[in-house]
């Protein structure tokens, strides 16, 4: 993102420094500035090397991604994925269908009202990752990562991916071989695609159920589904392998 930088700025739409947007939204300087780096909140007025200023909208921004970050606990590309629109891809019709089966799922699909999180410190330990492999997990979308370095948490239904990470490092997939966590978020992207279409397919299949006959079929069906997408992806390695000559 281009650093806008002028000695003229419009104090009456920029009208916040650093550090108001840090008592006003309760983050520290170097969250609110990571936010900026990831392209998640625009880059702010620059009149100097270390001094910027910031309108309402940059306040706006800031809120909403530390909702959906930290109450939420989406991770960095879903916040991405909703911030560039992605979510309009649903019909309203669709997004009402989807939100009130949400609540009569009884599988693991249902959403917790409280989500534990785990130290990711000692998830590290316990699986031999380094916490420098839940960063680069978390920079893949594929976890959530809150707090700061040394006092890093992780939602407790997100280390099964560290775990999973650390059994593959035990299998040899390793950092020698140039292996790296950040492997894995292609299997992220292309899960995220195939949910979403998922969704918008149930959706329009099960409008005329009610609520709770629609999510019965959810939870009868996802373990059905989980089952066949692993097979078919034993089954399509397996042919691309006999391909090749």
């Amino acid at each position: 993102m281009t650093v806008t930088l002028t000695h003229e700025v419009d104090r009456e739409v920029f009208i916040f420094k650093m550090r108001d947007l840090c008592e006003r939204t309760g983050l520290d300087r170097q969250t609110i500035h990571f936010y900026i780096q990831q392209g998640l909140v625009p880059e702010g007025q620059k009149t100097g090397r270390n001094m910027a200023y910031y309108s309402e909208e940059h306040l706006e921004r800031i809120r909403l991604v530390r909702e959906l970050a930290h109450q939420r606990f989406l991770p960095l590309k879903a916040i991405r994925a909703v911030l560039d629109g992605e979510e309009e891809a649903f019909s309203p019709e669709q997004r009402a269908i989807m939100s009130e089966v949400r609540t009569r799922v009884r599988s693991a699909l249902r959403p917790t009202a409280v989500t534990p999180f785990a130290s990711a410190a000692e998830v590290a330990s316990r699986t031999g990752c380094a916490t420098s492999d839940l960063r680069e997990l978390a920079e893949a979308g594929l976890l959530t990562l809150r707090g700061d370095a040394g006092g890093e948490e992780i939602p407790e239904e997100d280390v099964w991916v560290v775990e999973a990470w650390a059994r593959l490092r035990e299998a040899g997939f390793a950092p020698e071989l140039g292996f790296t966590p950040a492997d894995l978020a292609i299997y992220g992207d292309a899960m995220k695609s195939l949910v979403r279409l998922e969704a918008r397919m149930f959706a329009t299949r099960v409008g005329q159920l009610d609520p709770d006959a629609a999510g019965t079929l959810l939870d009868r069906g996802l373990p059905l589904i989980n089952e066949f997408i692993t097979g078919l992806h034993t089954s399509r390695a397996r042919q691309l392998l006999a391909a090749i000559d």
